[in-house]
């Protein structure tokens, strides 16, 4: 049996800081919105080994023990003692961009397995997987829009339809870590929840919507604030950086 599927990424609409917590981590409100701007490709086989796991890439993505498509199988594993597959990725979106490829990549091999395995679990429960591998790998088992909260964990669908709009987006060679893009934010309650400003027409975000690590890595990366500039002088209605990464996004209209 072989699966093959292409895998989305996804891009932050806003991101407000709240609070630091008590557990170390940070209180965010954003909006996950799923795009096909950039793919990859997972393939899932039968094979003779308990486990294979190939991955063609330019970028050097460690070992194969590391990588959370392995860490969703040995998951399963544990609970239904699945064998006898070979996962091959082919990536194509970006890493350290803040646009989700390697828990879309986790979200999607468990979703595979457990077709290719015709495993008894729900989408309910393979979020329970999913939540265990990182914050934001829940959100590609629905792969809708959603309001995050908490960690970016705590998902609740939303409708909003951006299918009027073309996404672009550029990654530079630029990287910024998570602690990083964490050191220099001063959390605040903003004056709106991001999850009321979208709701406002798309070409009023540019008022209101804001992730709020601009304000720092833009200082320390000029760079990415004249890209952000630049979608807006080509036409962009709405430009952001995407979460804590270092890929800019831009809405185009489309005129149809």
């Amino acid at each position: 049996m072989m699966l093959s599927q292409k895998v989305n990424c996804k891009i932050n609409l806003g991101l407000q800081i709240l609070r630091k917590r008590e557990d170390g981590f940070h209180e965010i409100h954003t909006i996950f919105y799923p795009t096909d701007f950039f793919t990859d490709t997972l393939t899932m086989e039968s094979s003779a080994q308990d486990y294979e796991f190939v991955c063609t890439s330019v970028q050097d993505i460690g070992p194969s023990e590391d990588n959370l498509c392995t860490k969703a199988f040995r998951l399963l594993q544990q609970d239904f003692n699945i064998h006898g597959v070979k996962i091959t990725l082919e990536k194509g979106i970006p890493s350290g961009a803040g646009l989700g490829g390697g828990s879309a990549d986790a979200a999607f091999t468990l979703k595979m397995l457990a077709e290719m395995f015709h495993l008894p679990v729900q989408n309910n429960q393979l979020k329970n997987y999913a939540a265990q591998l990182g914050s934001d790998v829940p959100f590609f088992i629905d792969n809708v829009p959603m309001y995050a909260t908490g960690r970016g964990e705590i998902l609740e669908p939303i409708s909003l339809d951006l299918s009027h709009y073309d996404i672009r987006i550029v990654k530079p060679d630029i990287s910024v870590s998570t602690r990083e893009a964490y050191a220099g934010v001063v959390p605040k309650v903003p004056e709106m929840d991001v999850l009321d400003i979208i709701k406002k027409p798309v070409p009023e975000w540019i008022l209101d919507l804001h992730n709020d690590f601009e304000d720092t890595i833009f200082l320390q990366h000029p760079q990415l604030m004249m890209l952000k500039s630049k979608f807006y002088a080509r036409g962009a209605v709405y430009a952001s950086m995407s979460g804590s990464g270092t890929a800019v996004y831009g809405l185009f209209a489309k005129h149809i």
